[in-house]
């Protein structure tokens, strides 16, 4: 899986203005509705769902990533953002550092095979620290676009 197979472009966020958790989350959920990917009338369910997700352990995963996901009924297919945060958020990251990076996935509740492959897709490409290092300094979701094309190019060293 790509990240071309998910990442919704028109809502990919290249500078998170919220500083925790729950509005960083919020904000994410929101370029979403506003790229029109989920209905507005769901965003207060889909938020729930995350933050629930969230309670059962950090997907703040170390190394400045995080990857809040979850799934939702209200979605038909997998659906996904990217957000960048200069100034970092505290997300109770498992190394208790700040993220800058976040992978928001949303998936229909039976569809588990693409939630988990696009998890192993992120996991595999932020493994490569250049990668990370790129996306950490990108300015414009135009910026991120093309990063997130040459990952799914195999152009980085994973």
């Amino acid at each position: 899986m790509k990240f071309s197979d998910f990442i919704s472009r028109d809502a990919i966020h290249a500078n998170l203005k919220a500083l925790d958790k729950e509005p960083a989350i919020r904000e994410m959920v929101q370029s979403l509705v506003d790229a029109k990917r989920i209905n507005e009338a769901e965003f207060e369910s889909i938020l729930k769902a995350i933050l629930m997700r969230e309670e059962l352990g950090s997907t703040g995963i170390g190394r400045g990533v995080a990857v809040p996901h979850t799934k939702h009924a209200s979605v038909d297919r997998l659906i996904g953002t990217v957000a960048v945060s200069s100034a970092g958020v505290d997300f109770a990251s498992l190394d208790g550092e700040t993220v800058h990076l976040f992978f928001l996935l949303i998936s229909p509740p039976d569809r588990p095979g693409d939630h988990l492959r696009a998890l192993e897709n992120i996991s595999q490409q932020l493994r490569d620290d250049t990668f990370c290092r790129f996306l950490k300094k990108a300015k414009t979701p135009e910026e991120i676009g093309l990063l997130l094309d040459e990952a799914d190019s195999h152009q980085f060293g994973t």
